[in-house]
């Protein structure tokens, strides 16, 4: 049996979630999200990690395997790190298991993957640092727009004629989006035309890497947003592809969740080497 806590920090909040886990057996004990909000990413993580094992009644000393992923390379109590991909891949499966695709939109960028049954990547594709695909750049958006995180996805399916951006770089795509509001556009037209654009990008990407069918789980930041999964099937059904766009309330613990349950692999294969 392994106690392991996975940590993935991402560039807006850092998602803890703790495991206990024995072969093929796997309990999920708790989950934490901490919003960033320009506080130190370094010690917000720690207070997070030691929060969620005391909630527990656990130590640092009872956890076998602590893994991180996302930006938390310099994380100094950590046991080990992944890489985003394969953690995210990993929390997919365990979320969904009939999942063999994922698309992973994070604050600052995204990505989609395709994987096997037992969440190994196959392959992977990333949006430039530049495009409009991201959290932060809808954020910017429903900001100008004098509109709440929480009231995007509804606005956005109330839609009647969207007007979709044009460029793939976040600048230019707000300068789209101010000539919109000048031009009399409304909100929710806007947003939706913002979704389309963003899912679009991604429904391309996961056609790139000939995921045509099957389960394509959304991670990260904006898994919530049902305007942007709305998009998702809309842009997916255009694109001839008969995929199946899914999304659940701990999506965007995906990551932590795969970093914990790949640190319980690993710690499992250390074990069995010292014992050898």
């Amino acid at each position: 049996m392994a106690i392991t806590v996975g940590i993935d920090v991402g560039s807006g909040a850092i998602q803890t979630t703790l495991f206990r886990i024995e072969g093929d057996q796997i309990e999920w004990l708790d989950k934490r999200l901490n919003l960033i909000r320009q506080r130190d990413p370094l010690k917000l993580t720690e207070q997070a990690y030691d929060d969620i094992l005391a909630s527990n009644g656990f130590t640092r000393d009872d956890v076998d395997y602590c893994a991180t992923t996302g930006d938390a390379e310099n994380i100094t109590f950590s046991t080990g790190h992944f890489y985003t991909m394969t953690t995210h891949a990993r929390g997919a499966i365990y979320l969904e298991p009939e999942a063999r695709g994922v698309a992973d939109i994070g604050a600052l960028n995204g990505r989609a993957i395709v994987m096997d049954e037992q969440g190994k990547v196959l392959n992977y594709k990333m949006t430039s640092q530049c495009a409009s695909g991201s959290g932060q750049f809808l954020e910017n958006i429903a900001r100008y727009l004098g509109v709440a995180q929480d009231e995007i996805g509804e606005l956005s399916q109330q839609a009647d004629d969207p007007e979709v951006c044009s460029s793939i770089c976040a600048v230019l795509a707000e300068t789209d989006v101010i000539n919109m509001v000048s031009r009399g556009i409304s909100g929710p037209n806007i947003l939706k035309g913002v979704h389309v654009s963003m899912a679009d990008r991604f429904v391309k990407m996961l056609k790139s890497l000939k995921m045509k069918t099957g389960v394509v789980m959304a991670t990260g930041g904006l898994a919530l947003d049902s305007g942007l999964i709305a998009a998702f099937k809309e842009c997916a059904e255009k694109q001839r592809m008969k995929v199946d766009i899914r999304s659940c309330e701990d999506s965007i613990y995906a990551g932590a969740i795969g970093a914990a349950i790949w640190g319980a692999y690993r710690y499992e294969k250390l074990r069995q080497r010292q014992a050898a």
